[in-house]
This record gives C-alpha cells, sequence and structure tokens, in this order.
C-alpha cells in the first residue's frame, strides 16, 4: 500500500519524513490493538463492557482492573461500610479482581465503593468505570451507585440522522443555564433551555462538563469518573432524554470529552487507584499537571488506550451522541504542554519534546469513532495550530473533521483592548479570519465560554463596561452604547460570514449577556450570581439585549437559508484601511462592514459580479437597536465602469459608519 498524500501546504515538505514517522509510529500502535482485540480494534475497545457491575445470568459481576493491588472489597449498608469478605473481589490475574454475588446483593440506586489494598496501604475508591456516582448532600462523600433502573430509557428516535443543514453550535453548561441561582438539571434543560435554543436557529449544541467531576467549579475540566454523567444535573434517564428531545428537533448533540488529563482527587477519582501513581498517569513530574493541578495520562500503556478509546465507544453507544470536542490538544502533544510557547513556525511542532504517544492517541481516537458512526464529528481544541490534525487520514493527517480557529476571539480581544477603532487595521483582520490550511476545516467563533469566565470578559463587557448595568436602555442616546451595540452585531456578523466550515456561540452572548461566569466558591462566599444566565434580559424590549437576541436570531437563520459554509469562495471585493470598508462575497451574497466610527459615505462604489441586489440584513434596523439609516428591502443594480477599456462593474452603496449589511443578488426569472 502506498504512503497516504503529503499536505498540501508547501511549508511542511522539508517536515515530511517527520510526518510520515509519525503516522507510521501511530498505525503501528494500531495493528498491535487490534492483534489484541483478535483483528478489531472495536473489539479492543470494551473496557466499560469488562469492568464495573453487571448483571449477568441472574447474578451480579463485578470486576476492576489494578495490577498494584492486594486485594479489593465493596463497601456498603450492607457491610457497615467496613471491609466484608461476602463482598470481597478474588485476583484472577493480569492485575484483574473479579467478584460473582447473588442477585439480592445488589438494587437499584444502591450506593458503593471499593476498599481497595497494595502493599503497606489501602484507601477508599470509586471504581475505575463507574457508571453513575453520587455525592451525599450532608456528608459530602462521593460513591458509585448501582444503576439498573426497572424501566430502561426508551429512545424515541432510533437512529438520528442529521439535517444537512450548516454546523452552527449552540455552546452550553447544563448547569448555569437557568436564572435562578441554583444548580440546574437536565431536565429542566430540556423543557426550558432547548426551546431557547430551538427559537435561536442554532443546529448544533456542544455540552459541556458532562463527565463527571467532583468540583463544579472546575467547569467540567477535572474529571473523576470518565465513564459517569455528571450526577449533579440529573440522572443517566434524563440525559438520555435531553439527547432524545434535541434529536426529534434535529439537532445534534455534541460533548466535551476531557481525555487530555484528569482530576488528582484519589478516593473520588482514578489517581493513585491502586497504590501507584503510574498505573493510568506518567509516574513522577511527567504526570502531573502543575498549571491544571491535575494528572497526565500516559498514552503509551494499552491499558490506558484500552481505557480512553473504550470511553469514546460508550458515549456513542450508550448515549448516542453525534459528537465530541476534544480538549486540551496542545497540553496533551508537547512534554511542557506548550505553556509560555509562542509556536511561531513550522520547526516548532516537530522537534523531539512532542509527545508521540499522545499523537498516536488521538489518531486512534479519531478512528473509533469514525468507525462507529462514519457521521459523528470530532473536533479539536488546540491552541498551538498543530499542523495536521484536522487534516483527513489520506493526507497523512490526525482525522480531526474540523478545528476551532482559535486566533479569532484572540485577535477580537486585542483589537478591543489595545487598539482604537479608528487604528483598527483591516487587512490584518481579513487575514486572522481568513487563514486556514487547505486539507483542514475550521469552526469560527468571536468568544466562546473561555472568554465568559471570570478573570476574562466577554466582548460585550468589554465594549461598555460598566456602563453595561445602567446604558442598556433601548432608547439611551448614548454613542457609547450605540457603539457597543452596532460592534457586538457586526463582530458576530463578519465572523460567522467568514467561517470556513462552522460558528459557534456560548450561551447568552448571543444577546451581550452582561456578566461572566464564575461558579461558587470561597472567593466569592459560595455564591451563584455569576453561575446562571440572565435570560429575562433578551425578552425585555426596553434593553438592547432583546435588540442584540433578534439580530444573531436573524443572522443564525440567514446563514441556514443561504449556508455560507457550502462556498469555500470567499472573495474580497474592497478593502480600504483609512475609510475602515471591507467588502465580500460569499456565494450569492455581498456583505459590506464599515468599521470607522465616525464616517459615513455616500455613493461607496467598489467592484461586484454585474447584476440586481437586494438588502435582506442591515445591522442598522431599528429592530436591531439601529438608527434607520437604510432603507429596507433597498435594491441596487451594478454600474458598468465608464473607462471604456475596463469593462468593469461596480455597486454604489451608501454605508453608514458602525453599519453591516448584506445585499443578495437576484437571479432573472429565466435563470431562476
Amino acid at each position: 500500500m502506498s504512503d497516504p498524500a503529503p499536505l498540501n501546504d508547501p511549508y511542511l515538505a522539508p517536515f515530511q519524513p517527520v510526518i510520515r514517522a509519525r503516522k507510521k509510529r501511530a498505525k503501528d500502535v494500531e495493528q498491535a490493538l487490534r492483534k489484541k482485540g483478535k483483528g478489531s480494534l472495536y473489539a479492543f475497545c470494551d473496557y466499560h463492557l469488562t469492568f464495573g457491575l453487571f448483571y449477568e445470568d441472574s447474578a451480579w459481576v463485578f470486576r476492576e482492573w489494578a495490577p498494584n493491588a492486594t486485594e479489593i472489597h465493596i463497601l456498603c449498608d450492607r457491610t457497615n461500610w467496613e471491609k466484608d469478605d461476602r463482598y470481597r473481589l478474588e485476583p484472577m490475574g493480569n492485575g484483574i479482581f473479579e467478584g460473582r454475588f447473588e442477585s439480592d446483593r445488589f438494587y437499584h440506586e444502591m450506593p458503593y465503593r471499593l476498599k481497595v489494598a497494595w502493599p503497606g496501604n489501602e484507601g477508599d475508591r470509586i471504581p475505575t468505570a463507574a457508571r453513575r456516582v453520587v455525592q451525599d448532600l450532608s456528608t459530602l462523600i462521593f460513591n458509585a451507585q448501582v444503576w439498573d433502573p426497572p424501566t430502561p430509557y426508551q429512545w424515541t428516535i432510533q437512529r438520528f440522522d442529521p439535517p444537512d443543514e450548516p454546523l452552527l453550535i449552540y455552546e452550553a453548561h447544563v448547569g448555569m443555564a437557568l436564572e435562578e441561582g441554583r444548580v440546574g438539571t437536565y431536565a429542566e434543560f430540556e423543557h426550558h433551555i432547548l426551546p431557547k435554543i430551538i427559537q435561536a436557529g442554532y443546529t448544533a449544541i456542544q455540552f459541556m462538563a458532562i463527565q463527571e467531576h467532583p468540583y463544579y467549579g472546575s467547569f467540567g475540566y477535572h474529571v473523576s469518573s470518565f465513564f459517569a454523567p455528571s450526577s449533579r444535573f440529573g440522572t443517566p434517564e434524563e440525559l438520555k432524554s435531553l439527547i432524545d428531545a434535541c434529536h426529534r428537533s434535529g439537532i445534534r448533540v455534541l460533548m466535551d470529552i476531557i481525555h487530555s488529563h484528569a482530576v488528582n482527587n484519589e478516593v473520588e477519582g482514578l489517581s493513585r487507584f491502586d497504590g501507584t501513581l503510574f498505573q493510568f498517569f506518567h509516574d513522577g513530574p511527567k504526570g502531573i499537571h502543575r498549571q491544571w493541578d491535575s494528572r497526565c495520562f500516559d498514552y503509551g500503556k494499552h491499558e490506558v488506550l484500552q481505557f480512553l478509546l473504550s470511553n469514546i465507544r460508550y458515549w456513542v453507544e450508550e448515549f448516542r451522541l453525534d459528537g465530541f470536542r476534544f480538549d486540551g490538544i496542545t497540553s496533551m502533544l508537547f512534554e511542557d504542554h506548550g505553556l509560555g510557547r509562542a509556536f511561531t513556525g513550522y520547526p516548532d511542532y516537530f522537534q523531539d519534546d512532542l509527545d508521540q504517544d499522545a499523537l498516536s492517541y488521538l489518531y486512534l481516537a479519531n478512528r473509533v469513532a469514525h468507525d462507529l458512526n462514519p457521521g459523528l464529528i470530532t473536533i479539536a481544541e488546540d491552541v498551538c495550530g498543530y499542523p495536521e490534525l484536522a487534516a483527513p487520514l489520506d493526507k497523512n493527517g490526525i482525522g480531526f473533521d474540523y478545528r476551532y480557529a482559535m486566533g479569532i476571539p484572540d485577535h477580537w480581544i486585542k483589537l478591543l483592548k489595545e487598539t482604537r477603532d479608528e487604528d483598527w487595521h483591516m487587512g490584518t483582520l481579513w487575514y486572522e479570519l481568513t487563514s486556514k490550511r487547505s486539507e483542514e476545516k475550521t469552526i469560527s467563533y468571536a468568544e466562546s465560554h473561555d472568554q465568559a469566565l471570570v478573570g476574562d470578559q466577554t466582548i460585550m463587557m468589554r465594549l461598555m463596561g460598566e456602563s453595561i448595568y445602567t446604558g442598556m436602555e433601548a432608547d439611551n442616546p448614548n454613542p457609547f452604547t450605540f457603539r457597543a451595540v452596532s460592534l457586538h452585531k457586526m463582530i458576530r456578523l463578519i465572523t460567522l460570514f467568514t467561517a470556513d466550515s462552522g460558528y459557534l456561540n456560548f450561551m447568552g452572548n448571543e444577546f451581550g449577556h452582561p456578566e461572566w461566569v464564575d461558579f461558587p466558591s470561597a472567593r466569592n462566599h459560595f455564591s451563584f450570581h455569576y453561575a446562571r444566565r440572565q435570560w429575562s434580559l433578551k425578552y425585555n424590549d426596553r434593553l438592547f439585549y432583546a435588540k442584540l437576541f433578534e439580530f444573531d436570531r436573524q443572522m443564525i437563520a440567514l446563514a441556514r437559508s443561504h449556508n455560507p459554509f457550502a462556498f469555500k469562495d470567499t472573495a474580497l471585493l474592497n478593502i480600504h484601511e483609512d475609510d475602515k470598508i471591507m467588502a465580500f462575497r460569499r456565494g450569492n451574497l455581498i456583505l459590506v462592514f464599515n468599521f470607522h466610527p465616525g464616517h459615513s459615505y455616500i455613493d461607496y462604489m467598489f467592484g461586484a459580479p454585474p447584476g440586481e441586489y437586494r438588502l435582506i440584513l442591515d445591522s442598522d434596523d431599528p429592530v436591531f437597536g439601529g438608527h434607520g439609516r437604510l432603507v429596507p428591502d433597498q435594491t441596487h443594480f451594478t454600474l458598468l465602469n465608464s473607462n471604456p477599456t475596463d469593462q468593469s462593474h461596480r455597486l454604489s452603496l451608501y454605508i453608514p459608519s458602525y453599519t453591516a449589511q448584506i445585499l443578495k443578488r437576484v437571479e432573472s426569472p429565466e435563470k431562476s
């Protein structure tokens, strides 16, 4: 079999031997795993089917993997939470312990945990493949829980085939989705928040913090039980009901999956599960992520690969997820986790400090995910820009379907923090919005949860400052507020319609949510004030929030009806640094932006394909909080250049300051 074709980027040519060697090593690992799975990578991914508690043949069976353990007991109310030989697991060899128990030994919702002993010590542990973990609200102790409902969830959508629509992702957190200051649930999200997302028009939901995590304030990044959906939001059946409801509405469900590290808790998590630091993780300093205060997986161990790859299979098969956002890829790939590195040139990616085992795991993760479901979506969250992540396998890529264009929100923040409006460089902005490798599909966003978390600021907070609490009345004539409202709309519109293959928004940001995200902790006296979403603001017609939401709703509707991602040609028609004008074509649409803070232009001319154009979206429309300086549905005809040697056509427009407009080319009846 011949080698896959190289990536198209000519600057990668000197590194092709390294790229091929890395891919060969990943394929060698794949072959080794297939051999262990008797020829099947799918069969190898059976950790969740081998370990844990199961009811089989009228009896309960429990298995655990703990190579350094000397004995394991199950603790529960029937043992008074003490070691009892009736609940002892027997060593079976290869680090596996097993126990078989009568059918009355366990019951649905029964709490239990393990007592694991190793040379010189012992400790309480949660099973490594626990599918349900709950916290006692009085003692705050976490326990596994038997989950064997008498009536398992009955799916209404047996096979979800997503509609052929553009990928417009609504990033959400179940717990903080309510306006009330408390932890929300899967059921409440289904009944109260999902309708809002449907109304907003997004075609996919990306759920954060679903895997069980002991500390709510970690935003789900410090995972303890990888196979357990977080019980603080409800039951597994309620999560299935939420996913089913999304599918009934034609909405894909993506999950943020954390395989880049794990919580360092030892009772609740995997760390030192069998008394060693290296069962799942690297031993010594390499196994500790000091900035994140977490444990780093050893992707070179086949048992760890089995655990993580099985985790992908479990979430797809058990909860029918449509895709994953893989978090923290830069941290996985580099031994220094990429901390403090700029990654300014290709040589930075191809030195000896890359963790080849981690790269091989990412290749295998994509292989497993797409073998499970060829239509499943995998998205790489990578801040360093590693050049082959979202390239297809036949291009020597790692196989992610998309990568997030993480430089775009960083550029918006830099502009808003450091540069006066009149000094924005249009050429640099265009480059940041549109540059990508030809093999890779990217998803753009102006801001995500990263920008909304405490310590950072949302775009609206940066634009308004403290005035966001006093200056958002819709009848407020303050030019400062008008600037903020206008740029909020323009930034989103240009980010979406220059995006390559998808767009993302974090919940609430579409209407300029006025406050950041901060979970209850000692520093805020355990307040939920900032761990919620103030939906009532977007329904208050007296405030600009309602205007911003209506703009976002119509913008998303326009993206769905005209799908800009179907047209890879984003043609720049005009850019002028002094005028702060940018105009470009996407399909049969022309988008025109005037970022100048004070100059409006009459009869502004630029080249365009000949024809008739109708105004279909105007950010200055009063319904969006604008001044109404353009005529609704106005039609424009291109003008033939008067120069006989230049037969090009031009549009002549009125372009008010701080506005964006979209013109649609009107097809003649014989062409339509």
